[in-house]
């Protein structure tokens, strides 16, 4: 049998109920969001800017290259974000492609170069972490593309 005194303490037990049950819906979306949705945004993010930073180095390596000199030599910075995802990263040469080559594997982008039949080669790689420079220099077979860092230059 139920007391007079006992109507008093329903509305707080009914209030720390709903209390409980919001900070529960609170943690659960929370943990959700944490384990599965940010971290999958931050990879495609991550994915986008190194697509998008590949694809701006190329383009400053083919507007280095003089347009019809044989003998020139041409030198351009070029600006690299120091990070992606969190983590510095390098670009390189694979023959006459850019590939960036990043700690998390899923981050992989490469970047075809069109540049002109008497362009030899391209060689070097830049970090992150350095300032980046493209120098195109002469050599007897044509001219040499160099990815070179800012402590190389």
């Amino acid at each position: 049998m139920r007391s007079p005194d006992d109507r008093g303490v329903t509305p707080v037990v009914g209030k720390a109920l709903e209390a409980g049950l919001v900070v529960l819906f609170v943690v659960l979306v929370t943990t959700a969001l944490s384990t599965a949705v940010v971290p999958g945004y931050e990879r495609v993010a991550g994915q986008r800017v190194a697509d998008r930073t590949l694809a701006s180095a190329a383009e400053r390596v083919q507007q280095t290259v003089p347009p019809t000199a044989r003998h020139a030599t041409a030198r351009t910075r070029v600006d690299l974000p120091r990070t992606i995802a969190g983590a510095g990263y390098h670009v390189r040469t694979d023959g006459r492609t850019l590939v960036l080559d990043h700690p998390d594997g899923a981050l992989v982008a490469r970047s075809r170069l069109a540049l002109p039949d008497r362009v030899d080669r391209v060689e070097g790689s830049w970090s992150s972490r350095e300032p980046a420079v493209v120098r195109v220099e002469r050599a007897d077979t044509g001219l040499v593309v160099r990815l070179l860092r800012g402590d190389d230059t």
